[in-house]
């Protein structure tokens, strides 16, 4: 009998997510032949779906494989609000061994708890986020006052924009493309890459490398499909999942970089934060670290990673 395995998500097939369930579909097809069946739907929103569909699409089994925002599961785990602190992490070295310990295992073992569907299969890296809009250079809180900025479905993440001053819209990706273009909406936040991916830097001249908030990407796996495979595929899956992942995160680390070069090429300016205008960020959005540290309590000490060892192949 064949194994029918759907992978999908929500952007083109040239992503590195979308390049990174590539390279899974085809470590599996090369080990189990005909065996499995791999299927791909790059995009959920060339079909008129949201991006967020993914979830509920991957939880009923309509999609085997699925990678969303963590961001877009807080109303369901709240406990994941703790991951969408602005400024959480000190380096990118940091978010990925916490991600790779504790911190990672602590969000599945919840998610999971919480949605019993799902079987979390790791995180792709969405990386850090940066500030773009259309109307003027933002080097501090002050000068974003009054600027209508999409938000992700996160409480956490509205609330950091408002401590900045912006306006936060919480929205899904379709609709909130619809207002960038319009110019009902002047900013979003995202790695550089899906800013150009999405081709908002052809709307918006202003770009801000505030790395205000890291994201994971949840590889997120039909639990019911999963355990009805035979354990040679359970590790197949696990093994392409964690090489995928390290693939991944290099990828995106060049996509980072081309995408500066495009955003440039395209007319936009390009802040870098000096330390001080950084601290005036920071400090803006301390009220919620001091939440946090009431409400999550021992989470922070998985953020250091301390005895775990980072993913490996």
């Amino acid at each position: 009998m064949t194994i029918q395995i759907c992978m999908g998500g929500y952007g083109p097939a040239t992503t590195t997510h979308s390049r990174a369930l590539k390279m899974i579909g085809e470590s599996l097809a090369a080990q189990f032949g005909k065996a499995v069946d791999i299927r791909y739907l790059w995009n959920v929103m060339d079909f008129g779906y949201k991006s967020e569909d993914v979830l509920w699409m991957s939880e009923r089994g309509i999609l085997t494989v699925a990678y969303q925002s963590t961001s877009y599961l807080t109303d369901r785990v709240p406990e994941l609000e703790f991951i969408d602190l602005p400024f959480l992490f000190e380096s990118l070295e940091q978010a990925r061994i916490a991600m790779d310990g504790a911190l990672g295992a602590y969000m599945t073992r919840t998610i999971e708890a919480r949605i019993p569907g799902y079987r979390i299969l790791g995180y792709f890296e969405n990386g850090y986020r940066h500030l773009s809009n259309r109307l003027r250079p933002i080097h501090t809180p002050g000068d974003m006052q009054g600027l209508k900025i999409r938000s992700l479905p996160s409480r956490m993440h509205a609330r950091a924009y408002a401590l900045m001053g912006a306006v936060p819209l919480v929205m899904d990706l379709r609709p909130a493309i619809e207002g960038l273009t319009s110019g009902t909406i002047d900013a979003q936040e995202n790695p550089l890459a899906n800013t150009v991916d999405y081709s908002v830097h052809k709307l918006h001249r202003y770009h801000t490398l505030t790395g205000h908030i890291y994201l994971s990407r949840g590889i997120y796996c039909n639990r019911a499909a999963f355990e009805s495979w035979p354990p040679a595929l359970q590790k197949a899956m696990m093994k392409a999942v964690r090489e995928a992942v390290l693939a991944q995160r290099e990828m995106a680390v060049r996509e980072e970089a081309i995408a500066r070069k495009a955003i440039e090429a395209a007319g936009g300016e390009i802040v870098e934060l000096t330390p001080a205008e950084r601290a005036l960020f920071v400090a803006a959005v301390n009220p919620l670290h001091n939440e946090a540290r009431a409400r999550f309590g021992a989470a922070f000490a998985l953020l250091k990673g301390a005895g775990e060892v980072p993913l490996s192949k």
